[in-house]
């Protein structure tokens, strides 16, 4: 059995996600710092494991006031849980270039399993040698089971922050040496 180790060059990948404000319009986020790995046995991504940890106090949308409320007990709550992290229970080979991922997403202490679908953009050589492949993933929560629960109900009806999250994730990952894995 050969075990590759893939670690996620955050540089080139990203965590997005958007969410309904004020039922008429979405606001666009992503987090800054995080980190990952993913371990493939025998070259089949069937048997793939993934492990990320998220820097929950990097969250960005652009916007410093609303930056800071999200990092607030309202919602992440940074002081008490400054990660959110994601671990890969199992992986189904749809084709050769999708897979569907079930794992499980901890926000705020509050674990819950979450399927996400999972495009494999391919493998290739960058110009100094290494193996990269590419991924990716789509998932959509609803924020209220993580206890992401503060709201505003509207004047004119409807809330303030729609309660379904839509994650999108590219990754690059970088195939390590049987040195470096070790």
């Amino acid at each position: 059995m050969a075990i590759e180790t893939w670690k996620i060059d955050s540089s080139h990948s990203g965590i997005h996600f958007s969410v309904r404000h004020m039922v008429i319009a979405k606001v666009r986020g992503q987090f800054a710092r995080w980190s990952g790995s993913v371990l493939v046995e025998d070259g089949d991504l069937a048997k793939a494991k993934a492990d990320v940890i998220i820097d929950a106090t990097s969250i960005d949308t652009g916007v410093a006031d609303r930056d800071a409320h999200l990092k607030s007990p309202d919602f992440f709550d940074v002081a008490k849980f400054p990660e959110i992290t994601f671990r890969s229970e199992s992986v189904e080979k749809l084709s050769d270039e999708a897979l569907r991922v079930s794992g499980e997403l901890t926000i705020r202490g509050v674990t819950r399993s979450v399927l996400l679908d999972v495009e494999h953009n391919g493998r290739t050589k960058d110009p100094w040698g290494n193996e990269r492949v590419g991924f990716t993933a789509k998932t959509s929560v609803d924020r209220k089971d993580f206890g992401l629960t503060w709201n505003q109900v509207l004047e004119a009806g409807g809330v303030m922050v729609g309660d379904r999250v839509t994650i999108e994730i590219e990754v690059e990952a970088v195939k390590q040496s049987a040195a470096k894995a070790a």
